[in-house]
């Protein structure tokens, strides 16, 4: 019988919120290549000489502040997330965690799969939306260690599912909650931003998929294969179909930026000082690309952007808590890897066969 190994995979976190440990972490985050797509030299004078030496005391002090008892968020969640996941398998089924900068490394987690002897490897990367700097580097990794290996199982790579029906329910469920509880006069749905240059380098077959982003056809539904911010526009609509949201009640923007290049638009805080200066003043935010809280989500919009709205003028701000390692969310990934497992639905365990079938059974419904 065959065995299937599963990388869970998210983007990393620094070993504490030492100064020093910070710094590494930055390092290796922002010398990635997908993530800062200039030339090598650049990027080195850029993040080791200007970057870093200047945002690793500030990142630093924000970290400590997240600090959870057990850690960083991101590995607090990714743990538990693995071990329901591990808890719902069978032996057939081997679930490791793994960050993309900093540990446990995707090194590591690959290593001990195959240790486990697994005849397939599926990566599950923690980004619903695909991104050449998120998605695209964990792929990247994945091949340019298993490259090395003398025997290259079956790797599949899980490259988006930002339109999961269970994804989107998930995060419906959490606004559906918040606003029975805040009454919000509006929602801003706030996604990780990327430059707009990651867009317009995409090519297929030589034909540019994505050109200028400045224009509002991600909004008005033009799908583009593999671009980000489509598939942001699209989660936004399909939660917002969900929760049965007039077009008005709801914006898309986009945060995190750095540097001074360009970043895809709408950016969050100049829609949330818009929303404010035009009456909104009970406002909820919502980052949907963000599966787990972090910086991005706790003190970005938790307190940087609350401060902003309430600074010009808004009354009440919230946002929304992520999925973390909730029951919801980990079934959601338990049943979209059931679905890559049912196409070699003759290598697993009856368990899981009945599992799989029990799903069946219930998406038909």
């Amino acid at each position: 019988m065959k065995k299937t190994g599963v990388l869970v995979v998210n983007l990393g976190t620094p070993n504490s919120f030492d100064k020093k440990d910070v710094a590494i972490y930055l390092r290796e985050f922002l010398m990635d290549g997908r993530v800062i797509d200039i030339a090598h030299w650049k990027r080195w004078l850029l993040v080791n000489m200007i970057i870093v030496p200047f945002r690793a005391p500030k990142v630093a002090h924000e970290y400590k502040k997240l600090w959870l008892e057990n850690g960083s968020p991101l590995m607090v969640y990714g743990t538990q997330l693995v071990e329901k996941l591990n808890n719902k398998f069978d032996d057939t089924v081997v679930v490791e965690l793994a960050m993309r900068y900093q540990k446990p490394s995707i090194q590591s987690g690959l290593e001990k799969l195959r240790q486990a002897n697994v005849d397939e490897v599926i990566v599950f990367p923690l980004f619903p939306q695909y991104a050449s700097a998120t998605t695209g580097s964990v792929a990247e990794k994945v091949m340019e260690i298993v490259s090395k290996w003398n025997v290259i199982p079956t790797i599949k790579i899980i490259t988006s599912y930002h339109d999961d029906e269970q994804y989107i329910g998930n995060f419906a469920d959490k606004i559906k909650a918040d606003i029975q509880k805040h009454n919000p006069d509006h929602i801003l749905f706030s996604y990780h931003g990327i430059p707009e240059r990651h867009l317009t380098n995409m090519n297929e077959n030589g034909v540019e998929l994505c050109t200028r982003c400045k224009g509002d056809s991600c909004k008005e539904g033009n799908k583009k294969p593999y671009c980000y911010r489509s598939a942001c526009f699209e989660t936004t609509k399909l939660i917002a179909e969900k929760l049965k949201l007039a077009s008005t009640t709801y914006t898309t923007s986009f945060q995190s930026r750095l540097g001074k290049d360009p970043w895809i638009k709408p950016y969050t805080d100049a829609t949330i000082v818009k929303l404010a200066e035009s009456g909104t003043k009970n406002l909820l935010v919502v980052s949907p690309s963000f599966v787990a809280d972090c910086l991005e989500t706790t003190l970005e919009i938790g307190e940087q952007y609350r401060d902003l709205f309430l600074a010009k003028g808004g009354s009440d701000f919230n946002f929304t808590e992520s999925l973390n390692a909730k029951d919801a969310w980990v079934q959601t990934i338990y049943d979209l890897l059931c679905r890559e497992l049912k196409k070699n639905k003759t290598s697993l365990s009856i368990k899981t066969q009945r599992n799989i079938t029990d799903l069946s059974a219930i998406n038909s419904n």
